[in-house]
């Protein structure tokens, strides 16, 4: 049982879900994602305007990644104490400000550094976005309520990053930036309206990292992440060079929405059985991305297959934030945070490894070699699945 369930208010307790808090959150996690991704669909626009390569402009997301990996556990052990709202809003807030600072600076490294502290503020974001949720609704409901205030990733990426691509190539990459510093604030007012505030945790109930990183079940969960993550990652990051054998470079875009699309069926699935079906949904999860990564090793000239494919990928990936999250916060308990800050650590590593690990395999090996990588990748996160049956990912869940 996850001991964070004794901290609820009276509210939280009931048998319902707060669903304008849990979208509060889900819409903080949909801004973090979109300002993390839309330099990559404005590339020549801001290179232009900015008086850089489109290299330099591709290291804005460098920046923001690095920002997530350096910061997130070390603000989430330092901030332990602080109440959660105002931590909450807080974080939020340096996302108004940063998007400001990008829509407005006229100079290279000035937006490189709002880059660097967007990617701080997300890494702390990241890491409380899951106990947040969980300590809103009762025990028996945390796995769905982790669903809902996941939502905004997936719908970031199907649906946020073409429209705020189309605004920015439309009417400028500056506007983008300023209407997300707007949804931003408007987003302020709805968490502090919505969303409950808890307490931070006294001195004596803060477990030490080394104690968090050892609790049974946590390395396991950790582990599946960045085996699924990278692998993910492989094949997202170079999926334009993979289609182009079967004649598909050109539609890239439509291909990215098939998995958008599934992977938005995936996350309502996952919502609606992950309290009761954790560990089968992560086994199938994994399995399927196995299988997707085998059919497009097998079939990669054939147009049908690969649209197949993706849509099973999409699917398989759509519901893993929530899965992984959900089985964290349950194994973590009352040290939910800190082990949700220790997810975007290793997340971000994945993301990194995958964009290093996928340009080796082009270099040497070939496209070709993409999704058989993958595929091994995955076989290995199902198979540390299987074996943690008693923590992590257990039979009762």
């Amino acid at each position: 049982m996850n001991t964070q369930s004794c901290r609820l208010t009276p509210s939280a307790t009931a048998d319902r879900l707060p669903l304008s808090g849990l979208l509060a959150l889900a819409a903080a996690g949909f801004i973090t994602i979109l300002t993390e991704a839309l330099p990559a669909g404005l590339l020549p626009q801001m290179s232009s305007d900015l008086g850089v390569s489109q290299a330099l402009i591709g290291q804005l997301i460098t920046a923001y990644a690095l920002g997530s990996l350096l910061a997130a556990i070390p603000l989430t052990l330092l901030t332990q104490g602080w109440r959660r709202r105002p931590l909450l809003l807080s974080a939020v807030a340096g996302f108004a400000l940063v998007n400001a600072v990008t829509a407005l600076s006229s100079h290279y490294w000035l937006t490189l550094l709002a880059r660097l502290l967007a990617g701080v503020f997300a890494g702390l974001l990241w890491a409380l976005l899951a106990g947040y949720a969980s300590r809103m609704v009762a025990s028996h409901l945390q796995g769905r309520a982790i669903a809902i205030a996941m939502l905004g990733a997936p719908l970031a990426l199907s649906l946020g990053i073409p429209l705020g691509t189309f605004l920015g190539s439309s009417f400028g990459w500056r506007l983008s930036f300023a209407i997300m510093t707007g949804l931003t604030l408007l987003l302020i007012g709805w968490v502090r309206w919505q969303v409950p505030d808890f307490p931070g945790q006294a001195a004596s109930q803060r477990p030490p990292l080394r104690r968090v990183a050892g609790l049974p079940g946590v390395q396991a969960v950790l582990l599946v992440t960045f085996l699924y993550v990278l692998g993910h990652n492989i094949l997202y990051t170079y999926i334009a060079p993979f289609l182009d054998p079967a004649g598909l470079a050109e539609r890239v875009d439509q291909v990215l929405l098939v998995f958008g699309l599934a992977a938005l069926l995936g996350i309502w699935g996952t919502g609606l059985l992950i309290d009761r079906w954790l560990r089968p949904l992560t086994l199938t999860s994994c399995a399927l991305f196995a299988g997707s990564a085998m059919a497009l090793g097998l079939w990669s000239a054939s147009t049908v297959s690969i649209h197949v494919a993706v849509a099973v990928w999409g699917l398989s990936f759509g519901g893993l934030p929530a899965l992984l999250q959900t089985a964290l916060a349950k194994t973590a308990g009352e040290a939910a945070d800190i082990a949700q800050s220790m997810l975007v650590t290793v997340w971000n590593l994945a993301i990194a490894g995958g964009a290093m690990s996928g340009a080796l395999a082009l270099s040497g090996l070939g496209v070709g070699a993409l999704p058989w990588m993958v595929a091994a990748l995955l076989a290995m996160a199902l198979l540390i699945t299987v074996q943690a049956r008693s923590n992590g990912f257990p039979a009762r869940g």
